[in-house]
C-alpha cells in the first residue's frame, strides 16, 4: 500500500491562507507565492532527492514547496523570515500532511544570517529563493554548509542564466565564477509567470548545482579568502584587462602582470575569459 501524499496547495488555498493571515505579498521580502501543484512536483523531481536527504528550504512562504518536499524526504528544515508565515507553516503541514509533520523543522530567521550552528549538516538546498537576495543567500548556504551535495533553486531567469554562464559569455561574471567554485552548475528549466500569486513581471528559472564529490581544489574558508577577492576585482570593471583590473589587488599593474604570467594567464585578457580554476591557480592554491 502506497504512503499517503500531502495535499498540495492550489490558487484557491493560497489566497485563503493569505487572507486568513492578513498577508499581502511584499516586494521587500521577495514574496511571490507558488500555487501550481504540477510546478511543485516538477521542482521536487528536478532536485533528484533521496529519502535520506537532509533538505533545507529557504523562504517556504505559505508552504507550497514544503508540502511537496515532505513527500520525498524524512528531514526538512525551513528557514522563514516572516513571523506570520513561520507561525502558520506547522499548522499547514499538520492539516495537509499530518503523516509527515514530524519531519519538519522550522527556523524563523533571515537566511543571510544563517550559520552552521543553525542547521545540522544538510545535504541539499531546494528552494524558491526570494529574488531580491537570491545570489547572496545561495552563496551563504554553500559557504556555511560544506555537507550540501546538491542545490536546486528557483530564481529570476536572468539570474539563472548568470549563475550557469560559462567563461566567455556576456553574462558570465562574479555569480557564475563563485557558484562554479562549489560544483557543476547548470540551468534546469524555465518557469512561467502564472504559477505564482501575485504573478511577477519576470520569468523564472531553475538552477541545479551538483557539488564536487572530489573537489579539484580545497573548498574551504582559506581558499575562498584567497580566490573570491580576485574574482571580485577581475569583474569590478569588466572592460579592463586583467593586468589593469588586478593592479589594486597586487599593488601595481606590473605586480599583477607578474602574478598572471606565473599562473600561465595572458595579462591582456579580461576577467570574463577565466574559469574558476584559473582564479584558483592565480591565487596560488593549486
Amino acid at each position: 500500500m502506497s504512503e499517503a501524499k500531502a495535499a498540495l496547495l492550489g490558487p484557491v488555498e493560497i489566497r485563503q491562507l493569505a487572507q486568513q493571515l492578513d498577508v499581502t505579498p511584499t516586494k521587500k521580502l521577495g514574496q511571490n507565492f507558488l500555487h501550481d501543484p504540477n510546478t511543485i512536483r516538477r521542482i521536487v523531481a528536478a532536485a533528484d532527492l533521496d529519502r535520506s536527504d537532509r533538505v533545507v528550504e529557504v523562504g517556504p512562504g505559505l508552504g507550497s514547496l514544503t508540502l511537496g518536499l515532505l513527500d520525498e524526504v524524512d528531514w526538512l528544515t525551513a528557514v522563514e523570515i516572516d513571523p506570520r508565515l513561520a507561525a502558520q507553516l506547522p499548522h499547514t503541514v499538520a492539516a495537509r500532511a499530518p503523516h509527515r509533520a514530524s519531519a519538519l523543522r522550522l527556523i524563523e530567521k533571515d537566511a543571510l544570517t544563517v550559520t552552521a550552528s543553525d542547521i545540522d549538516s544538510p545535504t541539499a538546498l531546494v528552494a524558491n529563493l526570494p529574488y531580491n537576495v537570491a545570489v547572496p543567500v545561495l552563496l551563504n548556504f554553500l559557504e556555511q554548509f560544506p555537507t550540501i551535495r546538491r542545490v536546486l533553486v528557483m530564481v529570476q531567469l536572468e539570474v539563472a542564466q548568470r549563475l550557469a554562464a560559462q567563461p566567455g559569455s556576456k553574462v558570465y561574471g562574479v555569480p557564475s565564477a563563485k557558484a562554479a567554485f562549489y560544483g557543476q552548475v547548470r540551468q534546469a528549466g524555465g518557469i512561467g509567470k502564472n504559477v505564482f500569486w501575485p504573478a511577477p513581471k519576470i520569468e523564472s528559472g531553475l538552477v541545479r548545482i551538483d557539488c564536487w564529490e572530489q573537489a579539484p581544489w580545497p573548498v574551504d574558508a582559506r581558499t575562498r579568502a584567497r580566490v573570491f577577492p580576485l574574482v571580485d576585482a577581475a569583474f569590478a570593471q569588466r572592460r579592463k584587462t586583467l593586468r589593469a583590473a588586478l593592479a589594486g589587488h597586487y599593488g601595481s599593474a606590473a605586480a599583477a602582470e607578474e602574478a598572471l604570467r606565473a599562473a600561465g594567464i595572458e595579462p591582456t585578457v579580461r576577467g570574463e575569459k577565466l574559469a574558476i580554476g584559473d582564479f584558483v591557480r592565480l591565487a596560488g592554491v593549486v
